[in-house]
């Protein structure tokens, strides 16, 4: 257990968070988290997540790693996500730039991280004039891996009207992050049998897609028990589903059309 506790930690301690919003406004809006990744591949850190108004931007492609208030890379917000699924950092600065925000958490149904083929789901109060979702999550094992949306407007969950237009959609493996921020060392990886996610080294390299590189935990066991295998990813590999669903749900007359408005599914894929 020692070589990933402070990722551990981050997870048993992240409960389902929300800001305030107004009860009248505010509806009931189910999150379901699922890791598609393929059996003895990645894992997913404690999913974090919030709907706002577009403004908060989490990071851009091919830029350094926006600090928003940090004093080094180390304490950037999307870093502490990327380096330890941590959101300490993430969810001040994303109610720093949106103080109306809806902010949370979904965590994996054992442990804290999804395991593959593990899904979990929470129930959250959401005003839906925060139409935008934005989310982030580290991809284990890695020092620096993630999922989540450089656009901050990438996925419009609720329309003008405050109605669900948007049901779901699907990560594939070509679209996971490296942070840039740290090199790649299994002895500080995050949920390796004897990484010290305590310990990390300084790559000083912009966000950017890149899979490959965690072909560097090939043959190395998990802190879950399974040997890691990066070649069962292929780009075109789906490696997390998030759906939204209102509750109570809708009758199965208006699943497919909510307000004359018919629910999208969307299945990201690198350009």
């Amino acid at each position: 257990m020692c070589c990933y506790k402070k990722f551990l930690l981050f997870g048993l301690l992240s409960v389902p968070l929300l800001t305030a919003v107004t009860t009248a406004q505010a509806v009931q809006l189910r999150v379901t988290v699922e890791n598609l990744a393929p059996t003895n591949t990645i894992s997913l850190a404690p999913f974090r997540f919030g709907f706002g108004n577009g403004t908060f931007d989490a990071f851009d492609n091919n830029q350094p790693a926006f600090l928003l208030g940090a004093s080094t890379i180390a304490g950037a917000p999307i870093v502490t996500i990327a380096e330890g699924g941590s959101a300490a950092a993430w969810f001040p600065a994303f109610q720093s730039a949106e103080p109306n925000a809806n902010l949370g958490s979904v965590v994996g149904p054992v442990i804290g991280p999804f395991l593959p083929g593990q899904s979990n789901s929470a129930i959250f109060e959401i005003d839906p004039s925060n139409r935008f979702f934005t989310f982030g999550t580290m991809v284990v094992p890695s020092n620096d891996h993630f999922l989540g949306n450089a656009n901050p407007v990438a996925f419009e969950v609720f329309d003008a009207g405050g109605n669900l237009v948007l049901n779901s959609f699907t990560e594939d493996a070509a679209r996971i992050w490296d942070a840039g921020s740290e090199t790649e060392n299994p002895a500080n990886a995050a949920f390796l049998v004897g990484g010290v996610n305590d310990q990390r080294a300084n790559e000083n390299l912009p966000v950017s897609f890149n899979f490959s590189d965690l072909s560097a935990f090939n043959g190395l066991t998990t802190a879950a028990g399974y040997t890691f295998d990066s070649s069962l990813l292929s780009p075109n590999t789906p490696v997390l589903r998030v759906s939204f669903s209102l509750v109570p749900e809708p009758s199965s007359v208006a699943l497919f059309a909510i307000g004359g408005f018919a629910l999208l599914a969307v299945r990201r894929r690198i350009a």
